[in-house]
């Protein structure tokens, strides 16, 4: 997920909005630049076809000068600082930058093209000098210390104190109490750090675009689904290579070999294709991982912190970095333990006809689809016959509607960014406009692998009634059609379809007043909560009946078929955890790095897995060159832990909905009014409270994925409070 953060929560937005004296001067063509102004299209959608990528360099520009002014305005206004003069100004200000970053970060992600690569290159580090201009303002950070040292006397209510205090941490993390010495030398870090994410992540598209695992022989194709064997031929003929199959690393192409080719020499072929991804000159990201962790650990140490792990942690619920391992521990050491019972009956399987060989990491998902065949005759290729792609999309909206009382109506005339996208305007039972919501679903060169929600518009409500409604947006890299087929989903992207709605819905229905405090913008180990508590009612009974049908007949899910969906729903758990855990254990060790030359990622990685004792037939999710999450920007870093902190809080409350009833109106009005409205304008625990009635405990977690709790289990709060 990648939200664009407005300032007085994470102070990126707002501190990546200023400074940069430039030339203000109206021109033709900045009268022509429709992301100079307000949008005049319906709900304010951008009017993405008139729009280039020299239109966002300039708007960037002009919007940082924008900005510039208006906090220079806050810094001489001569009234005493309060709530309004400072925190709000603040707020309000950089409007033209907002909505240009908003879509530039869209386009960066999905739309990639070279002419956007090159506006790229100089918008992020002017987008992070700017940022430091900001939040290294003596005279700003002196107003908005006025207002925390005098924040109890100010008659503020508790959402405008909460804003206050965590603007003063945002400024006091990104360096405002350095030296003006040590200030220079963080934007240093800064801006170099933006250039290497930039790399980082041109390189990792770069690379798996480039990667293609050619088939000219048919018998090679035994096992794998039709639908898939019929993209395959689709992609050789548009690479050129007429009566061949081609695989790429994507997703939906990539998982189901793995899973289903016969031959084992292919699944190795494309396992050691996607885990060597990025490590190969001209796209080898393992000198900019580097320089990244190195300039990290550089400064944490400048702002105070043992190691950037712990700089990380500090601010989110977890608050400190032993937090976060003691929570994966807690997880990880059942996962693992798990794995071996999954171990042992796929190689019994491998005996059982003769393979002659011992389990592999690339055999792991072939044989973890045979046993749940054998074990309970459930064969993915029959489920995805009843999710296509607009089944499930008919099944997110109708959760929407069942739960939170809003309706989704497409708008076929609206802006779009590409051909693919499909907006809607939501609404609520009595036809009042809530959000504009848009998905982007089906895999391209231009659009990095993953599945995330964002969106182009944010939400507020300012003390003169002055008011915004936002415009969220879901992309994936699901499955596509093929010749008369249509996109069928698999299991794992039916859950990535509801993941990424959880948190649409988080940004949709978001009524808190602050633009600091809508939606999204909360912690970072809390953001994860909606998302993923919606991942439950995908395969729920109730609603699977509303929306599975058979795309030839149109037969609802059969009984039977949903009964062997819920026994298998905790098969492969061991090896799931382990590898995310893994992966989120990984992360937490190269934040702890504090290093003096140059890392060997492969040997770095090797020691972190065996001091883990990780299973040798598992990989970490994700290996360091193609981590994304952590090495593409630093919305994660040190954080991917947090998708198992927010599973603790998501099983835990999804049980009082099995308590209760999985579509009771009054815990969905608890969960709607308490965390999906509030966004993050109380602390992000005490708001779990009111919903759940109680803290939230790992157990509720391991019972929901049929593993054995570990002695002393404790609770989310037990290592690092709230």
């Amino acid at each position: 997920m990648r939200t664009l953060t407005l300032l007085a929560a994470g102070a990126m937005a707002l501190s990546a909005s200023i400074s940069m004296t430039m030339n203000a001067q109206s021109s033709p063509a900045a009268e022509a630049n429709p992301l100079l102004k307000p949008y005049t299209t319906q709900f304010q959608i951008p009017p993405f076809e008139s729009i280039t990528p020299a239109m966002i360099l300039e708007a960037v520009e002009k919007g940082i000068d924008e900005q510039k002014a208006e906090i220079r305005a806050i810094c001489v206004n001569r009234a005493v600082p309060d709530f309004d003069n400072t925190v709000l100004a603040m707020e309000k200000s950089g409007e033209t930058l907002n909505r240009v970053m908003a879509l530039f970060f869209a386009f960066d992600d999905a739309l990639s093209s070279p002419e956007l690569e090159e506006v790229a290159a100089k918008v992020y580090p002017m987008y992070s000098d700017a940022s430091d201009e900001i939040m290294m303002n003596p005279l700003l950070f002196d107003k908005v210390k006025y207002v925390y040292d005098h924040r109890d006397e100010q008659g503020l209510d508790p959402q405008q104190k909460l804003a206050v205090e965590k603007l003063y941490k945002s400024f006091t993390r990104n360096g405002a109490l350095l030296s003006d010495e040590q200030k220079e030398e963080l934007k240093k870090i800064n801006v170099a750090l933006a250039d290497l994410y930039l790399k980082y992540n041109k390189n990792l598209l770069s690379a798996t675009n480039q990667f293609e695992l050619v088939v000219s022989d048919p018998a090679m194709l035994a096992g794998l689904p039709a639908s898939l064997v019929a993209t395959a031929a689709d992609e050789a003929r548009e690479r050129g290579k007429e009566g061949s199959w081609v695989f790429t690393l994507h997703a939906p192409s990539r998982l189901p070999v793995l899973q289903y080719a016969d031959n084992r020499d292919l699944r190795r072929q494309m396992y050691e294709g996607y885990t060597s991804l990025a490590t190969a000159a001209p796209y080898d990201n393992r000198p900019v991982i580097n320089e990244i962790v190195k300039l990290r650990a550089r400064k944490a140490h400048l702002l105070g912190f043992k190691n950037y792990a712990d700089y990380m942690t500090d601010n989110v619920m977890a608050k400190t970095t032993e937090a976060a391992e003691n929570l994966l521990m807690q997880i990880y050491r059942p996962a693992v333990d798990r794995v071996q019972e999954e171990v042992a009956e796929m190689q019994a399987v491998i005996d059982a006809e003769n393979g002659g060989f011992t389990l592999a990491p690339w055999d792991y998902y072939y044989y973890a689809e045979k046993v749940r065949r054998n074990k309970f005759a459930l064969d993915e290729n029959e489920v995805r016959a009843y999710f296509s792609l607009e089944n499930v999309r008919k099944g997110i909206f109708t959760l929407a509607e069942r739960l939170y009382g809003v309706k989704f109506n497409e708008l076929p005339d609206a802006p779009k960014y590409h051909p693919e996208v499909n907006v809607y305007e939501v609404t609520d039972l009595d036809g009042n406009h809530v959000a504009v919501f848009m998905t982007d679903y089906f895999p391209r060169a231009s659009k990095r692998q993953g599945a995330w929600m964002s969106e182009f518009q944010g939400s507020f409500v300012d003390p003169d009634g002055t008011s915004q409604r936002p415009i969220i947006f879901n992309v994936g890299n699901f499955t596509r059609p093929a010749g008369d087929t249509p996109a069928l989903l698999t299991l794992d992207e039916v859950e990535t379809m509801f993941h990424e709605f959880g948190h649409g819905l988080h940004g949709m229905l978001t009524r808190a007043k602050l633009r600091s405090q809508a939606g999204t913008n909360v912690d970072r180990d809390f953001v994860e909560l909606p998302s993923q508590i919606t991942e439950h009612w995908a395969l729920e009974p109730e609603l699977l009946k509303d929306y599975a049908f058979h795309y030839q007949t149109g037969e609802v899910i059969p009984d039977s078929l949903i009964r062997k969906l819920e026994a298998a729903s905790t098969h492969n758990q061991g090896f799931m955890t382990t590898e995310l855990a893994g992966a989120a254990l990984l992360d937490l060790q190269w934040g702890k790095l504090n290093p003096e030359g140059d890392t060997d990622v492969e040997a770095f990685e090797a020691q972190v897995a065996k001091d883990l004792g990780m299973p040798e037939q598992i990989a970490f999710r994700y290996r360091s060159p193609y981590f994304k999450h952590i090495f593409g920007s630093d919305g994660y870093a040190s954080g991917y832990y947090t998708y198992l902190w927010a599973a603790v809080l998501d099983t835990d409350g999804f049980e009082l909905f099995k308590e209760k009833g999985v579509f009771d109106p009054a815990t969905a009005e608890s969960f709607k009014k308490n965390i999906l409205e509030m966004g993050g304008s109380a602390d992000p625990m005490e708001l779990y409270i009111k919903f759940r009635g109680h803290e939230p405990k790992v157990d509720a977690l391991l019972r929901s994925r049929g593993l054995k709790p570990a002695p002393s289990i404790g609770d989310v709060t037990t290592p690092g409070g709230k």
